[in-house]
């Protein structure tokens, strides 16, 4: 990556984008400005800015907002101008003691972020069409599943309201949950056609169903959180980024912590690799026999199961380095 002479901090908001640049020296380059967070807007003033600034010289950084990020990521990405998604909890526990807040700031403080971590920023990547198309897929299903839930959970009224009223909510609620599990069925099988429709992802799909403790919607998880095995480089990266990497807790001779996992995490991942690991505990023998041996050592019950967690993510990536299934060596012991 050649060397970059002009920081962008970029605020994205729903409709507008705030912009301003500085280099190297901290010193202000490009002007603040507000502007829409449209393509033909975003297309317009960088290519404005290219130019007076050489666009291979350039990096724009800014949080990672989700769908609100999208135009500019995919305008940048078309343009050949470089630009790096931070965590937005990254940028914020960098600004130290700040008073106030405004997007033109926000921008601001995102620029000098990237000023001073320069060294450690990675250039951005638009995830593959078919990535993309699944992660909007399993959102969907995941709206539809609690969707359900909360349907299912009519029971406050029983006891409190006339029963005909009760009744009358039961039919409105079971004609709603049905229309939802067809809904769920339906997003369901346009998952699997995305899957099928890439050759590489179709086999890491199998391969990470050969681990036992992984089922379908875990695979689809994996394949969506890792953009099909191309973000992260091992099973520690992600395992911290899940949540389920321990870490030492101590300092000098007064401070000795336990070693003990951070409370920034994914948790919605984590708690479906929590499901995973119960249940790879109770159908795989080795880690049933894993449990059970380091219970009668004494260990404490939510260690051994985020050991298990671990273990899961190790076996993840060993099947896809590999690229083969997952053997189960336990059941060919004597």
């Amino acid at each position: 990556m050649k060397t970059v002479e002009v920081f962008l901090g970029a605020d994205v908001s729903k409709g507008t984008i705030d912009l301003v640049g500085i280099n190297a020296q901290r010193e202000h380059c490009i002007s603040p400005v507000v502007i829409t967070n449209d393509v033909v807007s975003i297309k317009r003033y960088f290519n404005q800015l290219t130019k007076r600034f050489n666009a291979e010289r350039m990096l724009v950084v800014f949080e990672s907002t989700g769908v609100y990020s999208i135009n500019l990521a995919m305008t940048l990405s078309e343009l050949n101008i470089g630009y790096s998604q931070v965590s937005g909890l990254e940028i914020k526990l960098s600004k130290g003691i700040s008073r106030g807040k405004s997007d033109r700031m926000d921008a601001l403080q995102i620029a000098g972020f990237a000023v001073s971590n320069a060294f450690k920023l990675k250039r951005s990547h638009i995830p593959q069409k078919n990535v993309l198309e699944l992660a909007s897929l399993t959102t969907q299903r995941d709206k539809i599943v609690k969707a359900i839930k909360a349907f299912k959970m009519n029971n406050e009224a029983i006891g409190h309201l006339p029963k005909d009223l009760v009744k009358q909510i039961e039919r409105s609620n079971k004609s709603i949950l049905n229309n939802l599990r067809k809904n769920l069925k339906l997003v369901e099988r346009q998952m699997l056609e995305v899957i099928a429709k890439d050759p590489a992802m179709t086999a890491n799909f199998q391969m990470l169903q050969s681990i036992p403790g992984i089922g379908q919607q875990a695979a689809t998880k994996l394949i969506v959180l890792t953009e099909n095995f191309t973000k992260f480089k091992n099973a520690r990266k992600l395992a911290c980024y899940v949540g389920v990497a321990p870490f030492p807790y101590q300092s000098g001779t007064s401070i000795k912590g336990r070693t003990k996992v951070h409370p920034i995490a994914d948790k919605q991942f984590k708690g479906l690799l929590s499901l995973c690991a119960l249940t790879a505990k109770r159908y795989d023998k080795e880690l049933h026999g894993y449990f059970e041996r380091k219970v009668s050592e004494g260990k404490n019950k939510m260690l051994i199961m985020n050991n298990i967690r671990n273990k899961l993510l190790a076996r993840v990536f060993a099947v896809i380095d590999r690229q083969q299934p997952y053997v189960n060596l336990h059941k060919f012991a004597a």
